[in-house]
Protein backbone atom coordinates (compact mmCIF):
# COMPACT_ATOMS: atom_id res chain seq x y z
CA UNK A 1 0.00 0.00 0.00
CA UNK A 2 1.59 3.62 -1.19
CA UNK A 3 2.07 5.59 2.28
CA UNK A 4 5.39 7.33 2.04
CA UNK A 5 6.96 8.20 4.87
CA UNK A 6 9.60 10.32 3.07
CA UNK A 7 8.94 13.32 0.79
CA UNK A 8 9.26 12.14 -2.62
CA UNK A 9 8.79 14.78 -6.06
CA UNK A 10 6.47 13.69 -8.65
CA UNK A 11 8.50 12.65 -11.59
CA UNK A 12 10.64 9.86 -12.79
CA UNK A 13 14.07 9.19 -14.07
CA UNK A 14 15.70 6.92 -16.35
CA UNK A 15 15.23 3.51 -15.04
CA UNK A 16 17.39 0.28 -15.54
CA UNK A 17 16.54 -2.18 -17.65
CA UNK A 18 14.83 -5.31 -15.49
CA UNK A 19 18.23 -7.40 -17.14
CA UNK A 20 20.81 -5.01 -16.34
CA UNK A 21 19.17 -4.51 -12.51
CA UNK A 22 18.50 -8.07 -11.33
CA UNK A 23 21.38 -8.35 -9.70
CA UNK A 24 20.95 -5.31 -7.73
CA UNK A 25 17.31 -6.60 -7.46
CA UNK A 26 18.10 -9.52 -5.77
CA UNK A 27 18.33 -9.06 -2.27
CA UNK A 28 14.29 -8.44 -2.36
CA UNK A 29 13.54 -10.72 -4.90
CA UNK A 30 14.78 -13.00 -2.69
CA UNK A 31 11.87 -12.00 -0.26
CA UNK A 32 9.09 -11.75 -2.85
CA UNK A 33 6.40 -14.06 -3.22
CA UNK A 34 6.31 -13.58 -7.02
CA UNK A 35 4.36 -16.39 -9.82
CA UNK A 36 7.36 -17.99 -11.49
CA UNK A 37 8.31 -16.78 -15.14
CA UNK A 38 7.27 -16.35 -17.69
CA UNK A 39 3.70 -15.42 -16.16
CA UNK A 40 2.39 -12.71 -17.32
CA UNK A 41 0.21 -10.57 -14.42
CA UNK A 42 -1.55 -7.47 -13.46
CA UNK A 43 0.50 -4.98 -10.98
CA UNK A 44 -2.05 -2.41 -9.27
CA UNK A 45 0.40 0.95 -8.97
CA UNK A 46 -0.98 4.09 -8.10
CA UNK A 47 2.89 6.00 -8.20
CA UNK A 48 3.48 5.64 -4.97
CA UNK A 49 7.07 3.72 -3.53
CA UNK A 50 5.21 0.39 -2.45
CA UNK A 51 3.17 0.10 -5.99
CA UNK A 52 6.41 1.23 -8.30
CA UNK A 53 8.61 -1.08 -6.24
CA UNK A 54 5.78 -3.78 -7.21
CA UNK A 55 5.67 -3.18 -10.76
CA UNK A 56 10.04 -2.82 -11.06
CA UNK A 57 10.19 -6.35 -8.83
CA UNK A 58 7.76 -8.26 -10.96
CA UNK A 59 9.47 -7.42 -14.68
CA UNK A 60 12.66 -7.94 -12.83
CA UNK A 61 11.50 -11.64 -11.56
CA UNK A 62 11.08 -12.16 -15.58
CA UNK A 63 7.24 -11.39 -16.08
CA UNK A 64 5.00 -10.31 -18.23
CA UNK A 65 3.27 -7.29 -16.63
CA UNK A 66 0.71 -4.48 -17.51
CA UNK A 67 0.50 -1.99 -15.03
CA UNK A 68 -3.09 -0.58 -14.10
CA UNK A 69 -3.72 2.52 -12.50
CA UNK A 70 -6.96 3.76 -11.09
CA UNK A 71 -7.93 7.33 -10.52
CA UNK A 72 -10.86 8.16 -7.99
CA UNK A 73 -10.83 11.59 -8.45
CA UNK A 74 -10.66 12.31 -5.01
CA UNK A 75 -7.23 14.19 -4.90
CA UNK A 76 -6.88 17.17 -7.89
CA UNK A 77 -3.12 15.92 -9.19
CA UNK A 78 -4.53 12.37 -8.81
CA UNK A 79 -5.24 12.43 -13.14
CA UNK A 80 -1.24 13.35 -13.31
CA UNK A 81 -0.20 10.18 -11.40
CA UNK A 82 -1.35 7.82 -14.29
CA UNK A 83 1.18 9.75 -16.41
CA UNK A 84 3.99 8.93 -14.33
CA UNK A 85 2.75 5.55 -13.71
CA UNK A 86 2.88 5.08 -17.17
CA UNK A 87 6.40 6.11 -17.95
CA UNK A 88 7.61 4.18 -15.36
CA UNK A 89 5.93 1.04 -17.06
CA UNK A 90 7.27 2.13 -20.61
CA UNK A 91 10.93 2.56 -18.40
CA UNK A 92 10.91 -0.89 -17.49
CA UNK A 93 9.25 -2.86 -20.85
CA UNK A 94 5.56 -3.01 -18.91
CA UNK A 95 2.48 -2.64 -20.34
CA UNK A 96 0.18 0.31 -19.14
CA UNK A 97 -3.80 0.60 -18.61
CA UNK A 98 -5.15 3.73 -16.96
CA UNK A 99 -8.86 3.32 -15.22
CA UNK A 100 -11.50 5.61 -13.55
CA UNK A 101 -13.72 4.65 -10.34
CA UNK A 102 -14.74 7.66 -9.30
CA UNK A 103 -15.62 7.89 -5.42
CA UNK A 104 -18.17 10.66 -4.16
CA UNK A 105 -16.94 12.71 -0.75
CA UNK A 106 -17.88 11.29 2.31
CA UNK A 107 -17.60 9.06 5.52
CA UNK A 108 -15.63 5.56 5.23
CA UNK A 109 -13.69 7.59 2.09
CA UNK A 110 -10.32 5.26 2.27
CA UNK A 111 -12.75 1.63 2.19
CA UNK A 112 -15.28 2.99 -0.33
CA UNK A 113 -12.13 3.73 -2.56
CA UNK A 114 -10.18 0.84 -2.01
CA UNK A 115 -13.58 -1.50 -2.75
CA UNK A 116 -13.90 0.88 -5.74
CA UNK A 117 -10.01 0.05 -6.66
CA UNK A 118 -10.37 -3.82 -6.30
CA UNK A 119 -13.91 -3.70 -8.49
CA UNK A 120 -11.88 -2.01 -11.18
CA UNK A 121 -8.97 -4.14 -11.27
CA UNK A 122 -9.16 -7.34 -13.07
CA UNK A 123 -9.10 -10.93 -10.74
CA UNK A 124 -5.92 -11.50 -9.10
CA UNK A 125 -3.74 -8.14 -9.74
CA UNK A 126 -1.07 -8.38 -7.68
CA UNK A 127 -0.94 -5.32 -5.08
CA UNK A 128 2.05 -3.91 -3.58
CA UNK A 129 1.20 -4.28 0.47
CA UNK A 130 4.62 -4.51 2.70
CA UNK A 131 4.60 -6.15 5.96
CA UNK A 132 4.62 -2.45 7.16
CA UNK A 133 0.97 -2.56 5.96
CA UNK A 134 0.42 -5.44 7.28
CA UNK A 135 1.65 -5.30 10.86
CA UNK A 136 -0.59 -1.70 10.97
CA UNK A 137 -3.64 -3.87 9.76
CA UNK A 138 -2.88 -6.41 12.63
CA UNK A 139 -3.45 -3.59 15.22
CA UNK A 140 -6.36 -2.01 13.37
CA UNK A 141 -8.09 -5.09 12.90
CA UNK A 142 -7.19 -6.24 17.09
CA UNK A 143 -8.44 -2.92 18.07
CA UNK A 144 -11.70 -3.03 15.66
CA UNK A 145 -12.08 -6.25 18.02
CA UNK A 146 -11.40 -9.15 15.21
CA UNK A 147 -11.12 -12.41 16.18
CA UNK A 148 -8.24 -15.03 15.03
CA UNK A 149 -9.24 -14.93 11.13
CA UNK A 150 -9.06 -10.26 11.55
CA UNK A 151 -5.75 -10.61 13.35
CA UNK A 152 -3.66 -12.79 10.73
CA UNK A 153 -4.40 -9.60 8.19
CA UNK A 154 -3.30 -10.47 4.69
CA UNK A 155 -2.12 -14.13 3.82
CA UNK A 156 1.22 -14.31 2.10
CA UNK A 157 -0.20 -15.29 -1.35
CA UNK A 158 1.33 -14.39 -5.00
CA UNK A 159 -1.58 -11.76 -5.20
CA UNK A 160 0.57 -9.35 -2.45
CA UNK A 161 4.02 -10.56 -3.19
CA UNK A 162 5.77 -7.89 -1.05
CA UNK A 163 4.73 -8.69 2.29
CA UNK A 164 8.49 -9.85 3.14
CA UNK A 165 9.72 -6.29 2.04
CA UNK A 166 9.38 -2.96 4.47
CA UNK A 167 8.38 0.25 2.99
CA UNK A 168 12.38 1.31 3.46
CA UNK A 169 13.17 -1.69 0.55
CA UNK A 170 10.05 -0.28 -1.58
CA UNK A 171 12.18 3.15 -1.44
CA UNK A 172 15.58 1.72 -1.90
CA UNK A 173 14.13 -0.37 -5.05
CA UNK A 174 12.39 3.18 -6.75
CA UNK A 175 16.10 4.36 -5.96
CA UNK A 176 17.72 2.09 -7.66
CA UNK A 177 15.28 1.92 -10.55
CA UNK A 178 15.43 5.34 -11.24
CA UNK A 179 12.16 6.10 -10.20
CA UNK A 180 10.70 8.86 -8.06
CA UNK A 181 7.09 8.52 -6.49
CA UNK A 182 4.42 10.24 -6.74
CA UNK A 183 2.92 11.69 -2.95
CA UNK A 184 -0.28 11.25 -1.80
CA UNK A 185 -1.52 13.58 1.06
CA UNK A 186 -4.05 11.85 1.95
CA UNK A 187 -1.58 9.51 3.32
CA UNK A 188 -0.97 12.16 6.04
CA UNK A 189 -4.06 13.37 6.73
CA UNK A 190 -4.85 12.26 10.65
CA UNK A 191 -8.35 11.84 9.83
CA UNK A 192 -7.76 8.72 8.36
CA UNK A 193 -7.01 6.04 11.06
CA UNK A 194 -4.56 4.25 9.50
CA UNK A 195 -2.47 7.09 9.33
CA UNK A 196 -2.50 7.72 13.20
CA UNK A 197 -1.43 3.95 13.72
CA UNK A 198 1.38 4.75 11.64
CA UNK A 199 2.57 7.68 12.34
CA UNK A 200 1.29 7.86 16.25
CA UNK A 201 0.85 3.90 17.41
CA UNK A 202 3.77 2.33 15.68
CA UNK A 203 6.63 4.91 16.70
CA UNK A 204 4.61 5.10 20.44
CA UNK A 205 5.19 1.23 20.91
CA UNK A 206 8.86 1.22 19.52
CA UNK A 207 9.69 3.90 22.11
CA UNK A 208 8.03 1.92 24.84
CA UNK A 209 9.44 -1.59 23.78
CA UNK A 210 12.54 -0.35 22.40
CA UNK A 211 12.09 -2.33 19.56
CA UNK A 212 10.74 -2.52 15.94
CA UNK A 213 7.49 -3.86 16.61
CA UNK A 214 6.47 -4.52 12.91
CA UNK A 215 8.32 -8.23 12.77
CA UNK A 216 6.42 -8.90 15.72
CA UNK A 217 3.01 -7.76 14.45
CA UNK A 218 3.77 -9.99 11.18
CA UNK A 219 4.68 -13.06 13.05
CA UNK A 220 1.44 -12.87 15.53
CA UNK A 221 -0.82 -12.44 12.29
CA UNK A 222 1.32 -16.02 11.10
CA UNK A 223 0.26 -17.59 13.81
CA UNK A 224 -3.15 -16.72 13.83
CA UNK A 225 -3.33 -17.60 10.42
CA UNK A 226 -1.71 -20.71 11.51
CA UNK A 227 -5.32 -20.57 14.10
CA UNK A 228 -7.60 -20.05 11.85
CA UNK A 229 -6.40 -23.18 9.59
CA UNK A 230 -7.16 -25.15 12.47
CA UNK A 231 -10.19 -23.81 12.72
CA UNK A 232 -10.87 -24.48 9.43
CA UNK A 233 -9.70 -28.42 9.47
CA UNK A 234 -12.06 -28.80 12.51
CA UNK A 235 -15.32 -27.58 11.21
CA UNK A 236 -14.85 -28.80 7.57
CA UNK A 237 -17.18 -32.12 8.61
CA UNK A 238 -19.60 -29.81 10.57
CA UNK A 239 -23.00 -28.79 8.83
CA UNK A 240 -23.49 -25.47 9.78
CA UNK A 241 -27.30 -25.62 8.98
CA UNK A 242 -28.06 -28.40 11.49
CA UNK A 243 -29.21 -26.90 14.70
CA UNK A 244 -28.47 -30.08 16.40
CA UNK A 245 -25.15 -30.57 14.85
CA UNK A 246 -24.40 -26.80 16.27
CA UNK A 247 -26.14 -27.59 19.67
CA UNK A 248 -23.65 -30.20 20.60
CA UNK A 249 -20.34 -28.66 19.01
CA UNK A 250 -17.86 -26.84 21.03
CA UNK A 251 -19.13 -23.03 21.26
CA UNK A 252 -16.15 -22.01 19.43
CA UNK A 253 -16.54 -24.42 16.53
CA UNK A 254 -19.58 -23.62 16.22
CA UNK A 255 -19.60 -19.71 16.22
CA UNK A 256 -16.25 -20.83 13.80
CA UNK A 257 -18.83 -22.67 11.13
CA UNK A 258 -21.81 -20.24 11.25
CA UNK A 259 -19.16 -17.37 10.45
CA UNK A 260 -17.42 -19.60 7.44
CA UNK A 261 -21.13 -20.21 6.18
CA UNK A 262 -22.35 -16.62 6.57
CA UNK A 263 -19.51 -15.29 4.96
CA UNK A 264 -19.50 -17.46 2.16
CA UNK A 265 -23.31 -17.41 1.35
CA UNK A 266 -23.90 -13.85 1.59
CA UNK A 267 -21.30 -11.56 -0.09
CA UNK A 268 -21.19 -8.71 2.89
CA UNK A 269 -18.95 -6.05 1.11
CA UNK A 270 -17.74 -2.74 2.41
CA UNK A 271 -20.86 -1.31 0.93
CA UNK A 272 -23.00 -2.76 3.70
CA UNK A 273 -25.45 -4.58 1.28
CA UNK A 274 -25.89 -8.08 -0.95
CA UNK A 275 -23.97 -7.77 -3.95
CA UNK A 276 -21.93 -10.05 -6.22
CA UNK A 277 -18.80 -7.65 -6.31
CA UNK A 278 -16.51 -6.06 -4.12
CA UNK A 279 -15.00 -7.56 -0.83
CA UNK A 280 -15.89 -10.53 0.90
CA UNK A 281 -15.85 -9.41 5.28
CA UNK A 282 -16.83 -11.84 7.15
CA UNK A 283 -19.73 -11.13 9.96
CA UNK A 284 -18.56 -10.30 14.16
CA UNK A 285 -18.88 -11.53 16.61
CA UNK A 286 -22.19 -9.90 17.76
CA UNK A 287 -23.91 -11.19 14.46
CA UNK A 288 -22.22 -14.39 14.64
CA UNK A 289 -23.83 -15.17 18.30
CA UNK A 290 -27.10 -14.19 16.84
CA UNK A 291 -27.28 -16.26 14.82
CA UNK A 292 -26.24 -19.36 17.22
CA UNK A 293 -29.29 -18.08 19.33
CA UNK A 294 -31.44 -19.08 16.31
CA UNK A 295 -29.76 -22.19 15.94
CA UNK A 296 -30.27 -22.64 19.53
CA UNK A 297 -33.84 -22.08 19.46
CA UNK A 298 -33.37 -19.12 21.16
CA UNK A 299 -34.76 -17.26 18.76
CA UNK A 300 -36.79 -17.21 15.02
CA UNK A 301 -34.92 -15.37 13.26
CA UNK A 302 -32.10 -12.69 13.53
CA UNK A 303 -29.91 -10.11 10.89
CA UNK A 304 -26.71 -10.48 10.81
CA UNK A 305 -25.61 -7.53 8.88
CA UNK A 306 -24.38 -6.14 5.28
CA UNK A 307 -28.82 -6.76 4.44
CA UNK A 308 -28.77 -10.53 5.25
CA UNK A 309 -30.73 -12.66 7.79
CA UNK A 310 -30.93 -16.12 9.46
CA UNK A 311 -33.96 -18.01 10.17
CA UNK A 312 -34.68 -21.07 11.81
CA UNK A 313 -37.20 -24.08 10.07
CA UNK A 314 -37.44 -27.94 11.30
CA UNK A 315 -34.67 -27.64 12.59
CA UNK A 316 -32.01 -26.06 9.85
CA UNK A 317 -31.08 -22.95 9.21
CA UNK A 318 -31.81 -20.37 5.91
CA UNK A 319 -29.41 -17.78 5.07
CA UNK A 320 -31.44 -15.09 3.36
CA UNK A 321 -31.59 -11.38 1.69
CA UNK A 322 -33.72 -8.92 4.49
CA UNK A 323 -36.51 -7.33 2.74
CA UNK A 324 -35.36 -4.26 3.15
CA UNK A 325 -31.92 -4.85 2.27
CA UNK A 326 -31.13 -2.90 5.50
CA UNK A 327 -27.96 -3.35 7.85
CA UNK A 328 -30.27 -2.67 10.87
CA UNK A 329 -29.34 -5.64 13.08
CA UNK A 330 -32.48 -7.12 14.68
CA UNK A 331 -33.52 -10.49 16.19
CA UNK A 332 -36.89 -12.41 16.29
CA UNK A 333 -38.06 -13.29 19.34
CA UNK A 334 -38.90 -17.32 19.20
Amino acid sequence: MDRPDERPRRGLTAAPTPSDAAGAFEPYLSRCNFPPPPATVTCAVSGGPDSLALLVLARAAGLEVTAVHVDHGIRPTSAADAGVVAAAAAAVGAGFRGETASVAPGPNLEARARSARYTALPDGALLGHTADDQAETVLLNLLRGAGPAGVAAMAPEHRRPLLGLRRADTLEVCRLAGLTPVLDESNLDPAIRRNRVRHELIPLLEEIFERDVAPLLCRHADLSREATEALDAAVAGLDPRDCATLAAAPRALARWALRRWITEGGWITEARGPTTGGERHPPDLAAVDRALAVALGEARAAEVGGGWRVRRSAQRLHLEPTASGSAVCQTDPP
